[in-house]
């Protein structure tokens, strides 16, 4: 099947669904999503077995790997995002900021579904699963393109989710996924603009960047997580010894991972020690500025000026000492991408300073900045996470999956 006839596809099953897509059924759905993945489980693992030997045979990194795999949690977390997800409000429908104007009549806004979105991502499968609930609950068709480093593991999911919707006699193609690992078919689908209304890459700097350039469809972007933690000099230093090592240890390979770290010089000399050797117990590689090397020099490498802006993904962690709040969050702002970034302190008006200032997505004060994610922010499963402006910014949930149109209630009223 043409990109092109799957689009169409697509287009007519979520035009469908707008007229029978009720919060019932849709919940009814997830259910059934939720049932076949736990019962499907072995089989899942299985599937994800033979992505993980082609990985290894193609020398994927760990990191990567561990991104690829489907294990037990893994499995059980996207059975928990479809109960979260069941479980959420449905936006669509929902009217709001309704005001009486003076003629007698009634404006307002409702929410309403985009129309049929195209995901385009790579390693993680279980995005799969989050991708599909989010765009169905929030009365959207999808069009699904993972990596083909994930095809068995991703064609295993699809075919649990179309299952699921003909149970509830609702059109599979609600849900569908690109059956070609071709690159082509990726070009193909962002011209498709009279068929697919939102583009969402999920993955590398050079996909997201390829997609926009191509793209006649408007895309909702998110180039690089480059997250920054800066220790201020009125930090408790336990706490920011929590956060800075769960920032970068707890997972290394994700968009919310920390990739610098920023310390006062108030506090450098004798908080900069107890964390390095911390993180070198970890297996971080420290990179440093000259006044980190000079406090810390053992085993810390020097930082180029590339290694503060980078994106890691790994256990590498670019160190820099400032003078103060002022120098980080124009750091921050300069060498940042927008993603999230946090600040350890107890000064109430640097804190806020920092929130005012730091001109990203997610802004946190003494908080890790894994802590960035749809599901902990109370959205259930997250479709991605948007460092643009328009009209989505941070974690995108269901609310964030529809845009809204004017209704007007009147009694008669015409415009003299």
């Amino acid at each position: 099947m043409s990109v092109r006839e799957q689009a169409l596809k697509t287009n007519r099953a979520y035009q469908a669904f707008l007229k029978t897509g009720t919060t019932r059924l849709k919940n009814a759905v997830l259910d059934t999503i939720a049932e076949q993945i736990a019962s499907d489980k072995d089989y899942l693992i299985r599937e994800n077995r033979k992505d993980l030997e082609k990985g290894r045979q193609d020398g994927l990194s760990g990191a990567l790997l561990d991104r690829l795999a489907l294990d037990e949690k893994r499995i059980a977390g996207m059975i928990g995002a479809c109960r979260e997800v069941a479980a959420l409000p449905d936006p669509v429908g929902k009217i709001s900021d309704m005001s009486v104007r003076p003629e007698g009549f009634r404006v307002g806004r409702m929410r309403t579904p985009i129309g049929v979105i195209g995901i385009i991502y790579e390693a993680r499968p279980n995005v799969t699963v989050e991708a599909a609930i989010l765009c169905m609950k929030s009365g959207n068709g999808v069009i699904l393109r993972g990596g083909s480093s994930a095809f068995h593991s991703n064609l295993a999911l699809v075919q649990i989710l179309r299952k699921a919707l003909r149970h509830h006699g609702v059109p599979e193609d609600l849900i569908a996924a690109l059956d070609s690992t071709d690159r082509k078919a990726v070009d193909e689908m962002l011209v498709q603009d009279d068929l697919i209304h939102l583009i969402i890459p999920r993955g590398g700097e050079s996909l997201i960047r390829s997609v926009a350039e191509k793209s006649r469809i408007p895309v909702l972007k998110h180039y690089k997580g480059i997250c920054h933690v800066y220790v201020d000099g009125t930090a408790d230093p336990g706490m920011a010894l929590r956060i800075a090592v769960n920032a970068k240890v707890q997972r290394p390979a994700v968009c919310n991972a920390m990739e610098t770290l920023l310390v006062d010089e108030a506090v450098a000399p004798v908080f900069l020690p107890d964390l390095i050797r911390k993180l070198q117990e970890a297996g971080v590689e420290i990179r440093g500025c000259e006044r980190t090397r000079a406090i810390y020099g053992k085993d810390v490498l020097p930082a180029a000026d590339a290694d503060y802006g980078a994106e890691f993904l790994d256990l590498i962690l670019a160190v820099r000492v400032v003078s103060g709040i002022d120098e980080a969050i124009g750091f921050i702002n300069t060498h940042g991408s927008a993603h999230t970034d946090a600040i350890v302190t107890r000064d109430v008006a640097r804190a806020q300073q920092f929130l005012n200032e730091v001109d990203s997505a997610s802004v946190m004060v003494n908080a890790s900045t894994r802590l960035s994610d749809g599901g902990v922010y109370g959205l259930g499963a997250e479709i991605g996470i948007s460092t643009d402006r328009l009209h989505a910014r941070g974690p995108m949930g269901l609310e964030e999956l529809t845009t809204t149109k004017w209704v007007v209630m009147g009694e008669g009223h015409v415009r003299e």
